[in-house]
């Protein structure tokens, strides 16, 4: 299951740096980047601001490391996860009953920051291609097998989003199912 924590790891042996991001990383997928302020951060990570701004120099430099962070994570683990296209929803599955699942932290920050702040949407953009590649990996090989794992890709932000807006992944996951049987079968 897809899951970021460090709980294992007593505090002391993270290093300032990692802590500033990892509460960086819960914080801003719980609440939102505008919602979460440095203030918060500092006092969440345990540093001083001047260690704080000696990792991050401005909150816009710890937003990318989040979202390098975030993808590379997410990444890895849905890389793991799928197989073939039944693991796809399988997957998602999991991810979507997790108690601290709020949806696609890529789609969240466009909305909140990806006109004011490019990095983070070619970062987005970046992760939404390489899940496509993934889903593109693991489908039978067809002359429109691309286009087929880009329209999985799609329906798949519109599952994360039906979930995160009504908090019940069922229905977004039946939706999905029928969506990739269709574009394979």
């Amino acid at each position: 299951m897809f899951m970021i924590t460090h709980s294992d790891t007593p505090a002391k042996k993270i290093s300032a740096h990692d802590r500033i991001l990892l509460t960086a990383h819960n914080l801003f997928y719980k609440y939102g980047i505008r919602a979460t302020g440095i203030d918060l951060l500092i006092k969440e990570a345990g540093v001083t601001k001047t260690t704080f701004y000696r990792h991050f120099p401005s909150k816009d430099t710890l937003i990318i490391a989040f979202l390098e962070y975030r993808h590379q994570h997410w990444i890895t683990w849905f890389n793991r996860a799928v197989d073939c296209p039944n693991d796809i929803t399988k997957a998602l599955a999991e991810w979507f009953e997790n108690d601290d699942f709020r949806g696609c932290a890529f789609i969240n920050t466009v909305g909140e920051i990806g006109i004011t702040m490019l990095e983070a949407t070619d970062i987005s953009i970046k992760h939404k291609q390489e899940m496509t590649n993934i889903i593109h990996g693991v489908l039978p090989e067809t002359d429109d097998r691309l286009a087929i794992a880009k329209a999985i890709a799609l329906s798949i932000d519109g599952a994360i989003v039906q979930v995160q807006r009504e908090k019940s992944p069922e229905p977004a996951l039946q939706a999905l199912n029928k969506i990739i049987e269709s574009l394979l079968y």
